[in-house]
C-alpha cells in the first residue's frame, strides 16, 4: 500500500523533470515567458531550463525570411504608372523587440508590407521609369532597402534585401505603347524595303552598265582583230598574186563571174568582143578574134 505513493510522487517528479528542459535548434531562438512577461532570451542553441508550468516558451525563427509584397501602383518621376510586385529578405535580430510589437510572423508580414509600399513609392516616385533599365537600377534597390530597413528596426528585424520581381505597365498603357511599337515597326519595315529595293535598281544598273562596257570593249577588240586579219590576208594575198599578174587577173575574173551570174534570172547584154568575156574564150583570157588577127 505505501508503494503506490511513491509511484504517484515519482511520476509527478517525471513530469516536473520533462516540463522543466526545453531544447533551442541551431536556427532558432527563443522567448521564456512568465505570465505573459518575458524574463529571459535564448539565443544560444542547446538544452535550456525553465520553470515548469509557470513558464513557457515561444520560438522564433533565426534564419532569413521570405516576404512576398502584394502587388501595388507606383507613379515614377515622369508621370509614368507601374505595376510593381516586390518581396523582402529579413532576419528576426531581436526577438525581445520582435515579440513585444508584432508577436509573430503574421504581424510582421502585415507591417512590412506597408513598409515596403511606401518605400517603393518614395524611392520610385523620385526617379523617372527609364532609369529603371539602365546601370542606375542596383543603387535604386539598394535605397529602398536602406529606406526599409530604417523604418522597419523598431520591430527587431534587419531587412537583408529588397528587390523588384516585376514592373509592368498598366494593361491600357501596354496596349497603346504595343500598337506605337508595332506601327514604328511596320515603318521601319517600309523604310528597309525601299532602301533594299534603291539598292537592287543601284546593283541592276551598274551591271547593265559593266555589261554595256564589256561587249563594247570585246566589239572593239573583235574588230581590231579581223581589221588585222583583214589586212594580213590582203597583204599574203597581195604578194601572192604579185608573183603571178596572170592568174591574179583570172581569179578576179572569176570572182566577178560568180558575183554577177549567180543568180538564173540574171540577163546581160555585151558584145562577144568585150574584155569582161575574155575567159570565156580561153583560160589565157584572150579571144579568138584577137588571137587570128581579126
Amino acid at each position: 500500500m505505501n508503494k503506490l505513493p511513491v509511484f504517484i510522487i515519482a511520476i509527478i517528479l517525471a513530469i516536473l523533470l520533462y516540463n522543466s528542459f526545453f531544447i533551442v535548434e541551431q536556427q532558432q531562438q527563443a522567448l521564456v515567458l512568465q505570465f505573459g512577461e518575458v524574463v529571459r532570451v535564448v539565443k544560444t542553441p542547446g538544452l535550456t531550463f525553465q520553470i515548469p508550468f509557470i513558464q513557457k516558451v515561444t520560438f522564433f525563427d533565426n534564419r532569413v525570411l521570405n516576404l512576398n509584397a502584394e502587388e501595388k501602383e507606383v507613379i515614377a518621376k515622369d508621370e509614368k504608372r507601374l505595376i510593381v510586385t516586390a518581396f523582402a529578405k529579413y532576419k528576426i535580430t531581436d526577438p525581445l523587440k520582435f515579440y513585444q510589437t508584432v508577436r509573430d510572423e503574421d504581424g510582421i508580414a502585415l507591417r512590412l508590407n506597408s513598409i515596403v509600399e511606401s518605400s517603393l513609392r518614395q524611392i520610385l516616385g523620385g526617379v523617372p521609369l527609364a532609369t529603371l533599365l539602365t546601370g542606375e537600377r542596383a543603387k535604386i534597390m539598394d535605397d529602398i532597402r536602406e529606406l526599409v530597413n530604417e523604418q522597419a528596426a523598431v520591430y527587431g528585424i534587419d531587412v537583408v534585401d529588397v528587390r523588384i520581381m516585376r514592373a509592368d505597365l498598366p494593361k491600357e498603357n501596354s496596349d497603346a505603347i504595343f500598337k506605337r511599337m508595332q506601327t514604328e515597326r511596320e515603318k521601319e519595315a517600309k523604310q528597309f524595303r525601299a532602301e533594299g529595293a534603291e539598292e537592287s535598281l543601284r546593283i541592276r544598273a551598274r551591271a547593265d552598265k559593266e555589261r554595256l562596257v564589256i561587249l563594247s570593249e570585246a566589239q572593239l577588240k573583235a574588230q581590231i582583230t579581223r581589221g588585222e586579219g583583214d589586212a594580213i590576208a590582203t597583204k599574203t594575198s597581195t604578194e601572192a598574186f604579185g608573183k603571178d599578174a596572170d592568174f591574179y587577173s583570172f581569179y578576179r575574173s572569176m570572182q566577178a563571174y560568180k558575183n554577177t551570174l549567180k543568180k538564173t534570172d540574171t540577163t546581160m547584154i555585151l558584145s562577144p568582143h568585150s574584155e569582161f568575156l575574155r575567159f570565156l574564150d580561153s583560160i589565157e583570157g584572150k579571144s579568138t578574134a584577137q588571137s587570128t588577127g581579126q
